[in-house]
């Protein structure tokens, strides 16, 4: 089974700090043999291992919730740079139509094309908001909970075939 990576090349054992254990299986057994451990000790080590994990997880959940909160940061201020870009383009336009209804032809067209010029960038920096908050949505930690469930299953299927 393969581990997971985060898209900058990270491996979940990165990101939560775990040492020693390859977070995209399940742990083995401390001492390497089932035969050594009489039940109680299995219980204590299986006990400890799921504890483990289960933080491991946790910090994996937080590690991925914080880069998508940095996206959504990211996008809303593309997207607060485009009202602003907006904002002066209509202010520009409206210069266009008043120096239209004034003067005859140089100024407005001057003040017209400066205006669809900022219109344009709105446009753009709206576009670039719109992508970057996409990719933060849903706010939820799918890498991770697909991990647990993986983790899960392949806990299951060991259980049932000892």
């Amino acid at each position: 089974m393969s581990t997971l990576r985060t898209h900058d090349g990270r491996s979940a054992a990165e990101i939560t700090g775990a040492s020693g254990q390859d977070t995209g299986r399940a742990p083995e057994f401390l001492n390497g043999s089932r035969r050594d451990a009489g039940t109680g000790e299995l219980v204590r080590q299986a006990t400890q291992q799921v504890s483990e994990l289960m933080r491991a997880e946790l910090r994996l959940a937080v590690a991925e919730l914080k880069d998508k909160g940095r996206h959504a940061g990211t996008g809303a201020g593309m997207f607060g740079g485009a009202a602003l870009v907006a904002l002066y383009g209509a202010g520009a336009l409206l210069a266009a139509a008043i120096a239209a209804i004034a003067l005859v032809l140089p100024v407005w067209a001057a003040a017209l094309i400066i205006g669809g010029f900022l219109v344009l960038v709105a446009g753009v920096l709206g576009l670039l908001g719109m992508a970057q908050t996409k990719r933060a949505t849903p706010a939820k930690p799918e890498r991770a909970m697909d991990e647990a469930r993986l983790t899960v299953a392949d806990l299951k299927e060991r259980a049932t075939h000892r």
